[in-house]
C-alpha cells in the first residue's frame, strides 16, 4: 500500500503466526532482494477496546511508535478485515489510541495530542546555522522554514539534523518547509529508520503544519503539499494556552498489490 507515496507492506497477523525479526523485515523493506518498502505494517488483535493493535516498522528494521501515512493505510487494510464495512476502524499504537474515519479512497486520523513543542533553536548543520523547531506528533519532528525546498540538499542536511546532539540519543525526524500561503506549504521530509528522503511523511506534515500556526498565526486548515505531489490536509484545535487540543490528517491511502512470499 501507500499512502501520498509513502509505501509499506502490510501484513494480517491478528494470530500472531507471523514472528518477524528486525532482520527479516529489513529484507522485505530491501527494494532490490524483496518486496521493497519504507515500513512493514502488521495488523494485531488490541490489547484493549480499540478494533485492532498497529505495530510500525521502518525499513531497517526498527519498531516505531507511529507513522501518519502508514496509519492511514492501516486502516483501510484493517477495515476490509472486519465483518461489515465501518464508518471508522480505532487501533492502538505505542503513541497511543488512533482512530481513523474511512472516506472512500482517503483516510482522516484523529492524531494523538502533539508533545514537547520547543521554539526555534539556532542549529548548526553542516557550514550554516538554521533555525529549527521541534514537535512529537507520535514520533520526534525538527523543521526548518526556508525560502526554497528544491534548493536544500535534503540528504546532507537530514542526515545531520537526524543526529544532532540537540536530539540524542534516539534522533529526529528532519523536515524542510516552505511557505507558499498562510494555508499553504510545500515540504520534504528525511526519515529517522528510513535513513534517506520519502514521498511523503504523515507525522511530519501534522507537525509541519501545526509548527507553521504556531510561528505565524495561521489558522486552521492548513494543507501541505509532499514530495510525492499529494497534498494532504491538517485541521486542529488549539487549547486557550496556545497548545494543541486535537490533529486531524486527512489524506490517500491506497492498494497497490497483494502477493505471496516465501520467508
Amino acid at each position: 500500500m501507500n499512502g501520498a507515496g509513502n509505501d509499506f507492506v502490510v501484513l494480517d497477523n491478528r494470530t500472531r503466526s507471523l514472528s518477524l525479526d528486525g532482520a527479516a523485515i529489513a529484507r522485505l523493506c530491501d527494494r532490490h532482494r524483496g518486496i521493497g518498502a519504507d515500513g512493514l505494517l502488521a495488523v494485531e488483535p488490541a490489547d484493549g477496546a480499540a478494533d485492532f493493535r498497529m505495530r510500525y516498522y521502518n525499513s531497517d528494521g526498527g519498531e516505531a511508535e507511529m507513522c501518519g501515512n502508514g496509519a492511514r493505510c492501516f486502516a483501510r487494510f484493517a477495515a476490509r478485515l472486519m465483518p461489515e464495512k465501518p464508518l471508522s476502524v480505532s487501533f492502538e499504537t505505542q503513541a497511543g489510541l488512533i482512530t481513523a474515519a474511512l472516506e472512500g479512497e482517503l483516510v482522516a486520523l484523529e492524531m494523538g495530542r502533539p508533545q514537547d513543542y520547543r521554539a526555534g533553536q539556532s542549529l548548526t548543520l553542516g557550514d550554516s546555522k538554521h533555525q529549527v523547531h521541534f514537535l512529537n506528533t507520535g514520533v520526534p519532528h525538527a523543521v526548518v522554514f526556508v525560502p526554497d525546498v528544491e534548493k536544500i540538499d535534503v540528504m546532507a542536511l537530514g542526515s545531520a539534523l537526524r543526529r544532532h546532539d540537540a536530539f540524542s540519543p534516539k534522533g529526529t525526524n528532519a523536515n524542510f518547509a516552505q511557505v507558499l500561503a498562510p494555508d499553504s506549504l510545500v515540504l520534504r521530509t528525511y526519515e529517522r529508520g528510513v535513513e534517506g528522503e520519502t514521498l511523503a511523511c504523515g507525522t511530519g506534515v501534522c507537525a509541519t503544519a501545526l509548527l507553521h500556526s504556531v510561528e505565524s498565526g495561521a489558522s486552521s486548515p492548513i494543507h501541505v503539499r509532499v514530495r510525492g505531489g499529494d497534498t494532504l490536509r491538517v485541521d486542529f484545535q488549539r487549547n486557550p494556552d496556545g497548545s494543541f487540543a486535537s490533529a486531524r490528517l486527512t489524506g490517500p491511502a491506497d492498494f497497490v498489490f497483494e502477493g505471496t512470499i516465501s520467508l
